[in-house]
């Protein structure tokens, strides 16, 4: 398999913006930005989009990416999401120095510019009710028809507007709207709305108006008050470029940015969709925003995700002019690699096996030397205590082993993880529901890792744990979200129907090597056979959790799944 980390970011909207710096276009200048609306959490494809306009603005000489919120809908906005998203932004790697913005600071710049749309007879205040607007909309086969107000004269025109700023309508008594073209095919352009009558307090600028800007009107100005050259958005808005174009031309803007539109990113069963993910969140079908099942940022973090992994993801899956489904494995491949070279080794048991080594002395115990990180060299060596009393994976033992089966079973010999060959030489099963409870097994004490007699071949290596010393833990299996990919889900069906009832497990009893009792949370760590797993932010004094961030590739496993059933 060729390494998807080992291609580099090359795309078309680059090869845009090189060509503008090699034509002079903008004055050579290259300022993006990364506009999120602050009425959520962001997810992995806003990754896409961060990586894409920080990474082009720090590739080219002097060039800036601004941190924009578009904040014009007072109901669904909170300083919580504008908190969480730079604190994301941080986290992923990139700085803004300093260029934060908001819409809303420039409502009255865009209240000016509305007037002048209005003077120049573009712009119109419209007093049909919303049902009767998607009446003379048209549809996409059916051109609109003309508002029975849009002839309105200028001056009846501006007084309603400045009207509607001072308060004196209730909310949908009027709107503003462009005078574009009713019966253009493209439905963006039939008279957009600019701007609404909506009496609620905004976050920043309180009760100070009655009526807020569009997007689609706020957007393009704010791009061009603040000088933005190339304006970077997904495929949804190509059909809202002719609208974004008008808007900064028939306003008279001083800048003209240039809108170029990419594929957004979209993850076999994950939820990408804000609205769908708000709708988790409030129905508490997930634990909140940082819920590790979810692929918000924060979610990922918690998860154990690194920003180093998802801009290696963004990297190489690259920016294209279509839409196109990643699959999840691919990012997984991606923090597999990053934390095969980052995490140290531990041992951990997640459904504990007792194991009785019935020839090595009782009351003894001695350290065994484990490796902490065999792909870094200069990550040392740690002790691990070994004892006559162990714990291992009850899937590491079978009673009557299948073919290809090479882990413990009776008259079976493993080797023990940096420590010694052991034999079991017999099952001990609960009396009444003949359960398997402990294992016997002798050790060959010439055996030992390390030793001359290292060499002896067995067919199997397992992990274990020191049963005296071993810490309690609880871990946290993460499976898929949505059993149905969210792609193939019919509109009108309940896509919450589709959440997977074993999205997340929870083993108690689970039991990890001493080194690990003061981990934490964070830390990121590679159960050895099993999975990378980070500390939660649920650890305290009275027990650890871990996360799985995602599983290792298990032979066995491979095996058995396509075994047919006895």
């Amino acid at each position: 398999m060729t390494d998807p980390a080992s291609t580099g970011p090359s795309d078309f909207i680059r090869e845009i913006v090189a060509a503008d710096q090699a034509t002079g276009k903008h004055g050579g200048r290259v300022v993006t930005r990364f506009p999120p609306e602050p009425n959520g959490y962001l997810h992995i494809g806003h990754a896409k989009s961060i990586c894409l306009n920080f990474g082009i603005a720090n590739e080219n000489p002097g060039g800036i990416c601004h941190l924009r919120f578009d904040d014009t809908n007072p109901t669904t906005e909170d300083p919580e999401f504008v908190e969480s998203i730079q604190d994301d932004v941080r986290w992923l790697g990139f700085d803004w120095h300093g260029k934060k913005f908001y819409a809303s600071d420039y409502f009255e710049r865009l209240y000016e510019f509305a007037v002048v749309l209005i003077q120049k007879g573009k712009a119109y205040v419209d007093s049909l009710t919303a049902d009767q607007m998607r009446e003379y909309r048209g549809t996409l086969t059916e051109p609109g028809k003309d508002s029975p107000y849009r002839t309105r004269p200028v001056d009846e025109n501006l007084d309603l507007f400045r009207r509607m700023r001072a308060g004196e309508f209730p909310d949908g008594t009027h709107v503003l709207r462009a005078k574009i073209d009713m019966a253009s095919p493209n439905i963006n352009l039939r008279d957009p709305v600019l701007y609404r009558i909506r009496h609620a307090a905004h976050y920043r600028t309180g009760t100070a108006w009655s009526m807020y800007p569009a997007y689609d009107y706020a957007h393009p100005l704010s791009d061009a008050i603040e000088g933005i050259t190339h304006s970077i958005c997904t495929l949804e808005f190509e059909d809202h470029r002719p609208l974004y174009d008008w808007v900064v031309a028939e306003s008279e803007a001083a800048h003209r940015p240039r809108q170029i539109e990419f594929a957004r990113l979209n993850l076999t069963f994950a939820v990408m969709s804000k609205r769908k993910l708000l709708e988790l969140v409030t129905k508490k079908l997930v634990a909140g925003w940082d819920d590790p099942r979810i692929p918000t940022i924060k979610g990922l973090r918690r998860r154990g995700y690194t920003a180093e992994a998802i801009r290696a993801f963004c990297d190489h899956i690259g920016v294209a002019k279509r839409d196109a489904i990643v699959e999840m494995q691919l990012l997984e491949f991606f923090i597999r690699e990053d934390l095969n070279k980052r995490s140290p080794r531990v041992m951990a048991v997640l459904n504990p096996l007792k194991v009785v080594i019935e020839n090595y002395p009782e009351g003894t115990a001695e350290d065994m030397e484990a490796v902490n990180n065999p792909e870094d060299p200069a990550a040392g060596t740690r002790r691990v205590p070994f004892s006559r009393v162990l714990y291992i994976e009850q899937d590491d033992f079978r009673e009557d082993p299948p073919k290809q089966f090479f882990r413990l079973a009776p008259g079976r010999e493993v080797r023990l993880r940096y420590a010694y060959i052991v034999k079991c030489t017999g099952v001990v099963k609960d009396p009444q529901t003949g359960a398997i409870t402990e294992l016997r097994c002798t050790y060959d004490p010439d055996t030992k890792s390390g030793s001359s007699q290292e060499q002896r071949k067995v067919k199997a290596t397992i992990h274990w744990v020191s049963a005296a010393h071993a810490v309690p833990a609880e871990v946290r299996l993460y499976n898929p979200l949505l059993t149905t990919d969210p792609t193939k889900v019919s509109p009108d069906q309940d896509w919450t129907q589709s959440l997977n009832p074993q999205s997340l497990e929870r083993l108690t009893g689970c039991l990890v090597e001493p080194s690990l009792k003061q981990a934490s949370a964070g830390a990121r760590f590679q159960f050895e056979r099993t999975g990378y797993f980070c500390v939660d932010p649920d650890t305290s004094p009275n027990g650890l959790v871990f996360n799985r961030t995602v599983s290792l590739k298990d032979a066995w496993s491979k095996i058995e799944k396509t075994q047919k059933p006895s």
